[in-house]
């Protein structure tokens, strides 16, 4: 598992926007494994998104800032900064296939990888997001799950009814993610606890 997440984060498809993109293999990576993998798991709002040359200008990645909200493992603190390859510079685009794209004002939850000082980066590039929906009637957050991949010209198979496919609440969601914790004690430490600041509405 940790070499399929790693080979998904430095595959260099890093491309300017007028080239044509190449046939790519995700592979799929399931809950429980980015769960264990991961140093940080966090809820939040993406309250930056900023495009910025990686060293040799030789392409572009994006710093994307979350304002954490609930905290599921590890300890991020009341914001926490992490990097996805390609974004937007001035009149430059660089694209890298399946990584996601981040707007301000989004609320997600997030698997993190990766050790300081560096900035964390996605587990699985677009498997390691989870997109937040409010019900515009009640508020209540539901949880998406991260688009199917096409792994070269076939894409993926989906099975009808298989749980990792339809949305759930925030609070299902997180229940999910700390029972797979569990076993190794990693609930206790977690515990859903809220970020030092004010959850989201």
């Amino acid at each position: 598992m940790r070499k399929a997440l790693i080979a998904a984060w430095v595959a260099p498809l890093s491309l300017l926007v007028a080239a044509p993109l190449p046939a790519a293999v995700l592979v799929p990576a399931e809950l429980g494994e980015l769960a264990r993998e991961a140093a940080v798991i966090a809820h939040g709002r993406v309250i930056a998104v900023q495009g910025v040359w990686t060293a040799g200008r030789r392409s572009i990645e994006t710093v994307v800032t979350l304002e954490v909200a609930t905290v599921l493992k590890g300890q991020p603190g009341r914001e926490v900064s992490l990097r996805v390859p390609g974004g937007e510079l001035g009149r430059y685009r660089s694209v890298m296939v399946g990584a996601p794209v981040f707007r301000e004002g989004q609320e997600v939850i997030v698997f993190l990888g990766g050790r300081a000082p560096s900035l964390p980066y996605l587990l699985g590039l677009g498997q390691g997001v989870y997109r937040v929906r409010r019900d515009p009637r009640t508020g209540a957050g539901m949880v998406m799950p991260p688009p199917l991949h096409e792994a070269g010209a076939q894409a993926a198979r989906v099975r009808r009814g298989d749980p990792a496919r339809r949305m759930v609440t925030l609070e299902e969601f997180s229940r999910q993610v700390l029972s797979v914790l569990e076993p190794r004690g990693e609930r206790e430490r977690a515990a859903t606890r809220p970020a030092p600041g004010k959850g989201l509405r």
